[in-house]
């Protein structure tokens, strides 16, 4: 058994992936069908079409996930990626998370809360006092998760066209 990042003895383990590793794309290809095709299946009836999802998963490199100002965090389970979380540093002491993800096959088992642990140990690492999210109405499970850890719900602090929640979090307390 692995130690997590909260002390606890577990088959999971956190630790920084580079946000262009084999991994990290996997995880982002998974994450990215995923809400995309809830979001097109619930307006459109339909899920998402092959060429943009390609697209979409290409312009989507992850870069802001990398050193100095990122971070891109990847959760395994027994040693199999299971999940990721992202930060990266929109100024000196505001930190945004994103990316937060588990594969279906894994959620309940206790990934969940592990990444956002980690993802905060990282914002502070960064210089982060605060982080700040967006996720949409249809994530239920997201902002369930996000109010359960000491998220509250904010005005926008961005203008993302898919964006309909926006969350922060006081990391000093």
């Amino acid at each position: 058994m692995t130690r997590s990042p909260s002390g606890a003895q577990g088959p999971w383990s956190v630790a920084p992936e580079p946000f262009d590793s084999p991994v990290a794309a996997a995880l982002w290809r998974a994450y990215y069908t995923e809400v995309s095709d809830r979001w097109y299946l619930l307006h459109e009836g339909r899920g998402t079409d092959p060429d943009e999802l390609e697209r979409e998963i290409a312009a989507r490199t992850g870069a802001e996930f990398a050193p100095p100002t990122g971070v891109l965090l990847v959760a395994r389970h027994d040693g199999e990626p299971g999940g990721t979380a992202g930060v990266r540093m929109l100024d000196a002491t505001t930190g945004e998370l994103s990316r937060v993800f588990v594969r279906a096959d894994l959620r309940g088992k206790g990934a969940a809360p592990l990444l956002l642990a980690a993802a905060e140990s990282a914002a502070r690492d960064l210089g982060a006092r605060r982080l700040v999210l967006d996720t949409r109405g249809d994530l239920v499970e997201a902002r369930a998760l996000y109010a359960r850890h000491g998220y509250e719900e904010t005005a926008a602090h961005n203008d993302d066209v898919y964006a309909e929640h926006w969350f922060r979090k006081d990391l000093t307390g």
